[in-house]
């Protein structure tokens, strides 16, 4: 008993174009790595954690990097966007952990990087010399891959009676507070001071 009366046939969504489309891009792809060669085909990007706490052991590649990154390791946001590093201006580093891990791997990638100079035989500074630039080859898949750190779980043990005594949610009550009443205590202050 199939109830086969909604014409179903014109709401039959067909996929045969789909190794065609792989085939084309493809050779997009292998038309730009000729476009722009030696250059790579990907930028750098940045490793960052995964969200919530299900993924945040795994290491993935992130939008760009963050200004603060760059400045650490020397490299000018405007100039970074010309030689292949991505930049992400909203993004925050919230630990040290991935801050030295990103401005690494920044540091890791200039002092791999062969800088062609703008007119060939008139290098400038920071410039590559001309036995590296003969050496140039192009670079394909991710820039700078990175290995997923080993996730070691921690081995279960008894509660020690310090840790009893202290409360995690009233040291996140009080810190949370304290950085909300930072404005005014600064500002009590300050009229304090002046009375005095």
């Amino acid at each position: 008993n199939a109830h086969f009366h909604k014409d179903w046939q014109r709401f039959v969504k067909t996929w045969f174009n789909q190794p065609a489309r792989a085939e084309r891009r493809r050779n997009t792809r292998q038309k730009k790595a000729r476009a722009i060669a030696p250059r790579p085909l990907q930028v750098l990007r940045p490793a960052v954690r995964c969200q919530t706490q299900k993924y945040n052991k795994r290491i993935r590649l992130g939008r760009g990097f963050t200004l603060e990154e760059l400045k650490q390791a020397g490299i000018n946001r405007h100039v970074a966007k010309t030689i292949g590093i991505a930049v992400d201006h909203r993004r925050k580093n919230r630990s040290m952990d991935s801050l030295q891990r990103n401005v690494q791997r920044l540091k890791e990638y200039r002092s791999k990087l062969i800088l062609f100079p703008k007119k060939a035989g008139q290098p400038k500074k920071g410039d590559s010399t001309e036995e590296e630039v003969k050496l140039a080859t192009q670079m394909t898949g991710v820039v700078i891959p990175f290995q997923q750190p080993e996730y070691v779980p921690e081995e279960p043990r008894a509660v020690t009676a310090e840790e009893k005594k202290k409360s995690v949610y009233v040291a996140m009550r009080v810190a949370r507070k304290d950085k909300y009443l930072v404005g005014f205590r600064a500002k009590k202050a300050k009229e304090a001071a002046e009375a005095h």
